[in-house]
């Protein structure tokens, strides 16, 4: 598995997860993921995440995925924007409005991962790490 870059193995994971109708997918640990499942869970994307340390030096984070009272997937697309090799950073004025308000941009910022909403009402831009609607 590639280290390289742990936002797109995680957005990765959970697209996997949601296409086969798993109920919870587990993810390298670190700090910006942990970000944004923090992120995916306030926004109502996630049930919910916890941490699970192991064996290993690398703890792993599982995400509890939520859907909707019909089995309906609460996640369409979740995207990756800025990539190691291209970072895409982005003024608060220049968040993209994510299907009219209905999605949600995860941002990484010197506050912490926060929603485009959040960046907004703290007026600060930063990373625009991915896009999920």
């Amino acid at each position: 598995m590639s280290h390289a870059d742990p936002i797109a193995d995680m957005l990765t994971r959970i697209r996997n997860a949601i296409r086969t109708d798993k109920d919870e997918v587990k993810v390298n640990a670190s700090r910006i993921c942990e970000g944004i499942a923090k992120v995916l869970q306030e926004q109502g994307y996630i049930e919910d995440y916890d941490r699970i340390e192991t064996a290993h030096k690398q703890d792993l984070i599982r995400l509890v995925l939520r859907y909707g009272p019909d089995g309906e997937k609460v996640i369409h697309k979740i995207s990756r924007w800025s990539k190691p090799s291209c970072r895409v950073y982005r003024a608060m004025k220049d968040l993209p409005k994510v299907m009219g308000g209905l999605g949600i941009a995860i941002v990484s910022t010197s506050k912490g991962v926060l929603s485009d909403q959040q960046c907004r009402r703290l007026n600060i831009g930063g990373e625009l790490l991915c896009i999920v609607s």
